[in-house]
């Protein structure tokens, strides 16, 4: 998963960092509320794990911001040395998914940051994904529209499958050349702008079929389903 770590003690973050990319987990770390902020207005990550304590903007408060945006439903696990009841409920109600109180151990950590990423995915991992007029045979690697097969390259079909899991979803070029590519973000490429208008053609991802492939200026794409 591509993680953004929130968390203010450089060596906790350090060691925390090593626990995910050492579980095989990609992980940018953030100092303060306000940059990881601005980099979401840029980057997507499918988990966020944030710190309530931070220089500037309180995770809370942060977190607060991130659920009043409709796209933002990224699970977020807080760890933080507040330990009370009460802390615990506001988080939750606040929009976290989870929460763990310093000092975090490894184990429970990444059996936790497991655990959300299974929630996030749970049936999208079938053998065939159905979302007419789409159905994706994750089997056979081959996608069909109105039950006709698309003819596409190993690396069209990778990313086909990735927008679908990730319907509704904003993801950045930074995710996507990461997940599906598996590149360094920071290389600029029309790459990914190449392959999404070949898949918006093939699959004719067009508002009378019920899908539209967006283009978000200055941050990535979303794939969305249209209201009937």
């Amino acid at each position: 998963m591509r993680i953004a770590l929130v968390e203010d003690d450089k060596d906790q973050a350090e060691l925390m960092q090593l626990w995910l990319e050492e579980a095989g987990h990609q992980c940018t770390h953030f100092l303060a509320s306000k940059p990881f902020l601005r980099a979401l207005a840029r980057e997507s990550f499918d988990l966020l794990i944030m710190d309530w304590m931070l220089p500037d903007i309180s995770g809370l408060e942060a977190l607060k911001r991130l659920r009043e945006q409709q796209e933002w439903r990224v699970p977020v696990l807080f760890i933080t040395q507040k330990d009370d009841e009460e802390d615990i409920v506001e988080a939750l109600e606040a929009g976290a998914d989870d929460y763990m109180t310093k000092p975090p151990k490894q184990l429970e950590m990444l059996a936790r940051v497991q655990a959300l990423g299974r929630r996030t995915t749970s049936g999208s991992e079938a053998a065939k994904l159905k979302m007419d007029p789409y159905e994706i045979d994750t089997g056979t690697h081959q996608v069909l529209v109105d039950g006709e097969p698309v003819a596409l390259t190993q690396k069209e079909y990778e990313l086909v499958v990735f927008l679908f899991k990730n319907n509704g979803r904003i993801v950045s070029r930074g995710h996507l050349l990461e997940s599906v590519w598996g590149t360094n973000p920071d290389i600029n490429t029309r790459t990914i702008d190449t392959h999404m208008s070949r898949i918006r053609n093939k699959l004719r991802l067009k508002p009378e079929n019920g899908w539209r492939l967006n283009s978000i200026y200055q941050h990535g794409y979303r794939l969305e389903r249209l209201e009937s």
